[in-house]
């Protein structure tokens, strides 16, 4: 299997502030990577270049061997995105948007339906889906944003924040559909600051501080890096990796 995900030399600077620092990593077909690290280290602006949203200043961004910037269209038709905050039309119903993504991604109608019907089904949300998105919950935007994304049944699943704004039972059901989706064969790129999603969820997890990638590994491999027991937290192990870098 080739790498679904690609990042070489990315660096991205806002004038003369280095966001992301020659950042490089791969993440192979079944993953759940995880990027962690604290506000203003680059983990959104790192997701917002692989999905297109930001143009890196160096480097490539691969998404099953499709170049973000040469060939945006092919590389876009592979992912699902989730943002760290829903942005949708407020005056768009929960299905409404469902379908306008389906349609985006050339599936037929009856297709589109008999997916909705059932994943609608995930977050318990048939009831609620012709109701308008500005009466939503912030939870509740979150949970149609996530379902757009598995609409069609992307390659990689690329997360800014997977929990902001569910409750605990959401966020636990969210965390089976994941696991379920890379069982399938799917891959996550996530990036969070929420650690026990990290360490609950993710096969390999980035330390990311400052714009630079300190280092990668699962969390048996990082425990030994940071010379830490068995039992140690991910806690644990980022504070003691970054005290001195």
């Amino acid at each position: 299997m080739s790498t679904i995900l690609e990042i070489s030399n990315l660096t991205k600077k806002f004038g003369s502030f280095v966001a992301v620092n020659n950042l490089s990593l791969k993440v192979e077909p079944g993953e759940i990577f995880a990027l962690i690290g604290p506000n203003g280290s680059g983990k959104t602006t790192i997701i917002k270049i692989i999905v297109g949203l930001l143009k890196a200043t160096e480097g490539k961004v691969k998404i099953n061997n499709a170049d973000v910037e040469e060939d945006p269209i092919t590389s876009k038709s592979y992912l699902g995105y989730i943002p760290d905050e829903p942005s949708v039309w407020n005056y768009l119903t929960g299905e409404e948007f469902l379908h306008i993504v389906g349609t985006l991604h050339n599936i037929e109608e009856k297709e589109r339906t008999k997916r909705i019907k059932s994943l609608l089904k995930i977050y318990d949300l048939e009831g609620i889906q012709k109701g308008y998105f500005q009466n939503y919950s912030r939870g509740n935007k979150q949970k149609f944003t996530f379902l757009g994304a598995l609409l069609h049944k992307p390659e990689i699943l690329v997360i800014d924040e997977p929990a902001v704004g569910l409750d605990p039972k959401s966020i636990s059901t969210t965390e089976n559909e994941l696991q379920k989706y890379t069982k399938a064969g799917g891959t996550i790129f996530m990036a969070t600051h929420i650690l026990s999603i990290a360490s609950s969820t993710a096969s390999r997890i980035g330390v990311l501080k400052e714009g630079k990638l300190i280092t990668v590994g699962n969390l048996n491999e990082l425990r030994k890096q940071a010379q830490l027991a068995s039992k140690a937290s991910l806690e644990d192990i980022y504070l003691k990796l970054t005290e001195n870098k």
